[in-house]
C-alpha cells in the first residue's frame, strides 16, 4: 500500500527501493535517496519515485495569483519542486515553505552536480545574459581591483563548498526578521481565533451526531478557522517563537564562523558571507564603483538600502535580494 509509485520508464527492484526509501533524506514532502528521488503527491508524502538516471532536471517554480509579481516588492507565493524526467514529462510537486525547496537543491547539487537545476526558459535566459555581460564594454580597472576580484571569487568558491551554511544562514535571517516585522499580538489573536475553530469543529460533530439543522456549517467554519491559521505561519508554536526563531539565527551565524575560522583573512564577516553578497561586491569592483574589498561592501549595503517595495527589478535582482538582504537589514547595516 505505502510502496512508492514508479514514474519514470526506469525503475529499482522492490528489495532496493525499500531499502532507499527507508534511508532517504526527508525534505519537506519530498525525499533523497541514494538510488531515486521521492516526490509527493496532493496528500500523500514520498509517493512517487524516479531514479537519477532518469532524471534531466529538477527546478524551483513560483506561482502567485493573478497579477500578484509586478516585480516591486516580496509578494506571497507558492513554491513548488519540478522535475523534469524521461525527455520532457515533468512532476510537480508543491511545498509549504519555499526554503524546503531551497534545501532540496542545495542537497541535490553536492549529491548529483550531473542534474540541471533550472528550467530550459531559465537557462536559456541565463546564458543570453551572461552573452550580453561579456559584450558589456566596461572600465578600466586597478591592479589591485583585478587582485580583489580574484580574491572575492575565490572566497565565493570557498563558501559554495558547504551551501547548506548559505542556505540557512539566509533563511534563518529571512525567518528572523518576518518574526521581527510582525505584530506580537497578531499571533495571539490567531491562537484565538484557532481555539474557536476548534470548538465549533467539535460543536459542528456533536450537533451532526445529534441530528442539528445547522451542524454542517459549525463543522465547515471550524475547520477553515483550524486550516487557515495551522497554514499561515503565525500561531505561537514550538518551532514559532522568539526563542526558536533567535536561536536558529544564531545558530546557523556560529554554523559559518566556526567554517570560516580556517580563513582569518575571509573578506566578509560571518553574519554576511553569502555568495550573492561577493558577486555584487565583485560587480562593483568591475563597473569602477569601487576600489576594494571595503569599499564594494559598501556599495552592495547602499544598493541594498536603495532597494524598497516601490522600485522595480529583473527576476534575477529579485533573487538575490531576496537571499541576502534581510541578513542586513537584521544587522541595521553594520
Amino acid at each position: 500500500m505505502f510502496k512508492p509509485i514508479q514514474l519514470s520508464s526506469a525503475s529499482l527492484e522492490p528489495a532496493v527501493l525499500a531499502e532507499d526509501k527507508k534511508r532517504c533524506r526527508r525534505v519537506g514532502p519530498c525525499g533523497l535517496g541514494e538510488k531515486a528521488l521521492y516526490l509527493n503527491s496532493f496528500y500523500i508524502d514520498r509517493r512517487y519515485y524516479i531514479p537519477y538516471s532518469a532524471i534531466t532536471r529538477v527546478f524551483k517554480r513560483v506561482a502567485m495569483s493573478k497579477g500578484g509579481f509586478t516585480r516591486k516588492g516580496v509578494f506571497a507565493s507558492m513554491a513548488y519542486l519540478v522535475v523534469e524526467y524521461d525527455g520532457g514529462k515533468e512532476k510537480q510537486c508543491n511545498f509549504k515553505y519555499e526554503e524546503q525547496v531551497d534545501q532540496l537543491l542545495a542537497l541535490l547539487e553536492q549529491s548529483h552536480p550531473e542534474i540541471k537545476r533550472v528550467s530550459a526558459a531559465a537557462e536559456k535566459r541565463l546564458a543570453q545574459r551572461e552573452k550580453a555581460r561579456r559584450k558589456e564594454k566596461k572600465p578600466e580597472i586597478t591592479p589591485e581591483a583585478r587582485a580583489e576580484i580574484a580574491r572575492l571569487e575565490e572566497a565565493s568558491a570557498f563558501l559554495e563548498g558547504r551551501p547548506e551554511l548559505t542556505l540557512e544562514l539566509s533563511q534563518a535571517a529571512r525567518r528572523k526578521r518576518a518574526y521581527l516585522c510582525t505584530n506580537p499580538s497578531y499571533r495571539w489573536v490567531a491562537m484565538a481565533i484557532t481555539l474557536l475553530g476548534v470548538v465549533s469543529l467539535g460543536f459542528g460533530i456533536y450537533s451532526i451526531l445529534n441530528g442539528g439543522g445547522f451542524a454542517v456549517y459549525f463543522l465547515l467554519l471550524g475547520l477553515a478557522a483550524i486550516f487557515l491559521f495551522s497554514g499561515a505561519s503565525v500561531l505561537p508554536t514550538a518551532q514559532n517563537n522568539r526563542k526558536a526563531v533567535m536561536g536558529r539565527a544564531e545558530k546557523a551565524q556560529k554554523a559559518m564562523e566556526d567554517y570560516l575560522a580556517s580563513r582569518p583573512d575571509f573578506p566578509l564577516p560571518a553574519r554576511y558571507a553569502h555568495p550573492v553578497v561577493l558577486r555584487r561586491m565583485v560587480r562593483a569592483l568591475e563597473y569602477g564603483r569601487a576600489a576594494n574589498g571595503g569599499q564594494a561592501l559598501e556599495v552592495v549595503k547602499k544598493d541594498l538600502q536603495a532597494l524598497n517595495s516601490s522600485v522595480e527589478v529583473d527576476q534575477e535582482e529579485y533573487d538575490e535580494v531576496v537571499a541576502i538582504k534581510a541578513m542586513f537589514l537584521n544587522e541595521d547595516y553594520q
